[in-house]
């Protein structure tokens, strides 16, 4: 996946997360109990903050000059989006109709999360140090 498509796929995924704090602040306030309301915004809070995450590893992967660091980065970018279909979207499927199945997809979501991180990390590794050995920037 390109870089262009993950900085459309993070923009539209940043514009449904305000989306949906909104309706969950506003719509949901008087319909869902409490703890609904405080799942469904656990899976905003999630979505957004891995919508910055690929955002964040389709720019560094656009700077970054080793293969192997652009690819680890479009792989976990690719994690964080798996993640939040997973984890955010049975957190809001769950708060939404109440069906208890979709609880045990969250755990899967969240562990792409993890393998997301893992690669980022992985990525920065090897990415090119722009640094002599007097520590200072070439």
């Amino acid at each position: 996946m390109s870089s262009r498509a993950l900085i459309m796929i993070a923009s539209m995924s940043g514009l449904i997360s305000v989306s949906l704090g909104a309706f969950a602040a506003h719509g949901l306030k008087n319909t869902l109990s409490p703890y609904l309301i405080g799942v469904f915004e656990t899976g905003v809070t999630y979505q957004f903050i891995h919508t910055l995450g690929i955002l964040l590893c389709a720019l560094l992967a656009t700077v970054s000059s080793g293969k192997i660091a652009q690819k680890a980065f479009h792989r976990a970018a690719i994690c964080f989006i798996i993640g939040i279909l997973f984890f955010s979207g049975s957190l809001y499927a769950l708060a939404l109709t109440g069906v208890k199945w979709f609880g045990p997809v969250t755990p899967m979501g969240g562990v792409m999360f993890l393998v997301g991180w893992g690669y980022l990390a992985y990525a920065g590794y090897q990415m090119a140090d722009n640094t002599t050995q007097d520590g200072v920037n070439q």
